[in-house]
């Protein structure tokens, strides 16, 4: 590190530009402080933010440098320094066709600092300028405390699309947006692992960091106002619309290495290179463009005990390709049309569990040594929306539709059927599942500004159309040829022709949502969504939200609110033979589908809707001019959880003859099985202060969850069986998705041309059980403690001109590593489960940033 610190030292001498700087404060028309406004020192990288108090401080570095303000919903202000040190600028509201509704209310005049509920706003350009994380998922895990996400190893599919949780709950239950829009889920539904296990969710990392300008994520129960999978929250991405700017970053880095077989030293290279430049078109229109590839390759890291389940154990190798494209053309004074998505390509590489040399499951003819499978896969995701946004009569109209589709295609390479004998190839087409959506809205949006204080009203609906298909592999993947010996494709048996399905659905929402202030200081709101699906009929549900400014210091707000998530296409109709290994050994298990003969005989119920209850209270304060504080505590109640059971074995009395005509050792499926209550609290405190010549950002933000499971509900048929449909390894399992909290303490430096952030995260302790609870030996612990860690990170800016500049640093950088476990126990096989703070160490890392 302290190399790196020294060659960054050496930019120094070449620092001949200009320097000023320059101070001021951001506010609408008001008189109103605008927190988090961004200020851009025109036709160049360099920027800042407005703090708590609306004040920034910026060092230029052009001769006649101009400044560039802007804020959600306010027009861009742009003004000369003309050797000026104190600048204030005055941002004036922007017409109603180019505001941009902060997610959690469709109030235009509504920002971040006086919504009812707690929004995070992340500005991407800053955050991926400063910070080693190159992709969506792990860029969001180190910056927001409330979000979750780790990447899994030995998981089929979870390996390629890493799974991701709001406030402890499963990653289905987060409504993802785009522009507002509601993005497609994911065609994956998780079947191993600590996180997510059972759910689907939106795969974040297909959109690159590079065509986004700021990410919403609003931490409060919002299905009443944007439907299903609401129950935890909203991440609401916007694209960018910057014109007449090209932005660049190439990226590079690599693990230190440990716990391999061999003496490398560095391993798991992350290679990311993207551009992105805007066009204008006309007077007020443009075309965003974004062009971004990213390369990771394998760690490894089973080198951790004599007695090992897998000899390949670590990230896998993954190929990120994406276009993305974001527009608005003026067709009038009064309407514009607008487009916006891209196309995002997947190739992974990630291996399976170990087939040793004497295995039944090895032909040693082919594989001496024995072998380690590599399930890849090949993942198409693509969305493209359109619309058009008009005003009548006072009413803002947006009339859009929005398509998108996910495709995964796997194929398992270095592997074998071990019943076709020697003559067995050694790769194999196993087909995959596609999911498709479809959303057609029409929404209206009118302020009254002389009605009370400010009457907002909201209205709207939407018809959704999804589609849910399994295609099967070739033959070799999933046929058994010899009774005597394991059939299907090693490490991932094809998708087979009893599998093959293509199911669709229809959903129609309607929507009122209002926001009355009824004096300056007190809001109120409300809001009631129906919805309708052709599958399961329908729901009702409300919301209600209220914020009291005290004085100009402290508000209080508070939210209550019902929800609501269906359940997927893939929980309600993914079937799959697939190889589980328990205590180390193989096992055939059948995934059965929901209204299979196999769940039937068990007495399952069709899959119904999980509902919620939501509860938020907290407060906003302003201790000092540059110190501000924000708590929020929460309550989450879900009923009717949808969960992947446990394993019922083959000699089970009421399906034990079924799942042995099938060949298979065990069985599991989906079913609302649990209802759980999530207690927690989030904390930020946000201070910024000069230093010396330069400027100290200091953030502490913190998120402490408990999840609880309240009840399990079973049917007569299951009287008995209640410790295999949901045994002591599931309930860990969900338990481990709401770890009990993470802290981030971020301390950012600017001064002159170097930006310096330091950053430690303490990651709570996680408990999972092993193998060992099905045992029945109290001799035997089961338990598999990850102790409370800390990880450090640290990075080193450097603006080599006015439109380059380098970071140099690196994540982790003491090289911390969860508790060691057993890898024949765990679930993944490895030394370590999928834990927040991940098994790879530390992270070094440069890139150069482009600006013109």
């Amino acid at each position: 590190m302290q190399k790196l610190v020294l060659i960054a030292f050496c930019f120094v001498a070449v620092s001949t530009y200009a320097q000023q700087v320059i101070t001021g404060r951001v506010t609408d028309r008001q008189g109103e402080l605008l927190v988090g406004a961004t200020v851009v020192e025109k036709e160049t990288n360099n920027g800042t933010t407005t703090n708590a108090a609306g004040q920034y401080q910026i060092t230029t570095r052009s001769t006649n440098p101009v400044l560039v303000f802007s804020y959600v919903g306010f027009q861009r202000l742009e003004i000369p320094v003309n050797g000026q040190t104190t600048l204030n600028a005055t941002l004036e509201e922007a017409n109603t066709l180019t505001q941009v509704n902060v997610v959690g209310s469709r109030n235009l005049n509504r920002s971040v600092t006086d919504s009812p509920s707690p929004i995070d706003l992340i500005d991407i350009r800053e955050v991926t300028a400063k910070t080693g994380q190159l992709d969506l998922n792990q860029l969001l895990q180190f910056v927001a405390p409330s979000f979750n996400s780790n990447r899994q190893t030995g998981s089929d599919g979870a390996d390629h699309v890493d799974p991701a949780t709001l406030r402890g709950l499963g990653p289905d239950q987060t409504l993802v947006l785009i522009n507002g829009k509601r993005r497609h889920q994911s065609s994956l539904v998780n079947l191993f692992g600590s996180r997510g296990r059972g759910n689907t969710g939106t795969d974040l990392n297909a959109i690159p960091a590079a065509a986004i300008e700021r990410i919403e994520i609003l931490r409060d129960g919002a299905s009443a106002q944007y439907g299903s999978d609401a129950i935890a929250g909203v991440i609401n991405i916007v694209l960018k619309q910057t014109v007449n700017e090209f932005t660049g970053n190439v990226n590079y880095g690599m693990f230190q290495a440990k716990y391999r077989f061999d003496d490398k030293a560095f391993d798991g290279a992350n290679v990311n290179v993207n551009a992105n430049y805007g066009l204008r078109i006309g007077q007020d229109g443009f075309v965003n463009l974004t062009a971004d590839y990213n390369f990771r390759d394998h760690t490894q890291r089973a080198n951790v005990a004599s007695d090992i389940a897998r000899r390949q154990y670590g990230d896998p190798k993954i190929q990120n390709t994406s276009l993305y494209a974001n527009s608005a053309i003026p067709l009038s004074t009064n309407a514009q049309i607008y487009a916006f998505g891209g196309l995002n390509f997947r190739k992974g590489d990630a291996y399976a569990w170990t087939r040793f040399a004497d295995s039944e499951r090895n032909i040693p003819v082919i594989y001496p040594n024995g072998f380690d499978p590599i399930i890849a896969s090949n993942i198409v995701d693509g969305s493209f929306a359109a619309g058009i946004r008009s005003t009548w009569k006072g009413w803002n109209v947006d009339l859009g539709n929005v398509f998108g589709s996910n495709r995964f295609q796997y194929t398992v390479n270095n592997t074998l059927n071990t019943s076709l004998g020697v003559n067995s190839p050694r790769s194999f087409d196993a087909g995959g599942f596609q999911l498709q959506q479809n959303v057609t809205g029409l929404h209206f949006t009118r302020n009254f500004q002389q009605t009370l204080q400010g009457l907002n009203i909201a209205f709207g609906s939407e018809f959704r159309a999804e589609r849910y298909l399994i295609f099967a592999g070739e033959e070799g993947s999933y046929r058994n040829y010899d009774p005597t010996k394991p059939g299907g494709s090693q490490g991932f048996p094809g998708f087979q022709p009893a599998d093959v399905i293509n199911k669709g659905r229809t959903n129609l929402g309607i929507y009122l949502d209002t926001e009355a202030d009824i004096t300056r200081a007190f809001m109120l709101g409300a809001a009631v969504r129906f919805e309708n699906y052709s599958d399961f009929g329908s729901t009702l549900n409300g919301k209600l939200s209220t914020r009291l400014r005290l004085n100009n210091n402290f508000t209080v707000r508070a939210t209550a609110s019902t929800g609501f998530r269906a359940p997927s296409l893939a929980q309600i109709y993914f079937n799959s033979t697939f190889t589980n290994f328990v205590n180390g050994q193989p096992v055939e298990v059948l995934l059965a589908r929901n209204n299979s003969a196999v769940t039937q005989k068990l007495g399952i119920p069709a899959l119904k809707q999980e509902t919620s209850q939501n509860l938020s209270l907290g407060f906003t304060g302003r201790l000092a001019s540059n110190f501000t504080l924000t708590v929020d505590g929460y309550l989450v109640k879900i009923k009717d959880r949808v969960v992947l059971t446990g394993a019922f074995t083959n000699d089970d009395p009421d399906i034990g003859a079924d799942l042995r005509a099938l060949r298979v050792g065990q069985a599991q499926f989906f079913t609302n099985a649990i209802s759980t209550t999530t207690r927690g609290l989030d904390v930020i405190l946000a201070h910024s202060a000069a230093l010396g010549r330069g400027r100290l950002n200091t953030t502490l933000a913190a998120n402490f969850n408990r999840l609880t499971v309240d009840a399990v509900t079973t049917n007569n048929r299951l009287r008995g069986k209640e410790d295999t449909y949901f045994d002591e390894r599931e309930r860990r399992f969900v338990q481990a998705s709401a770890p009990p909290s993470k802290i981030n303490l971020t301390l950012d430096y600017g001064i002159d041309r170097w930006t310096i952030v330091a950053r430690a995260i303490r990651f709570g302790q996680v408990e999972l059980a092993n193998y060992n609870v099905y045992e029945g030996d109290p001799s035997l612990s089961y338990l598999d403690v990850y102790a409370p860690r800390i990880t450090t990170d640290l990075s080193v800016g450097y603006r080599l001109t006015n439109q380059v500049r380098l970071t140099l640093g690196g994540t982790n950088i003491f090289n911390a590593y969860p508790n060691l476990h057993d890898p024949t126990l765990t679930e993944s096989g490895g030394a370590w489960d999928p834990v927040q703070m991940g098994s790879n160490g530390a992270f070094w890392y440069a890139r150069l940033n482009l600006r013109f």
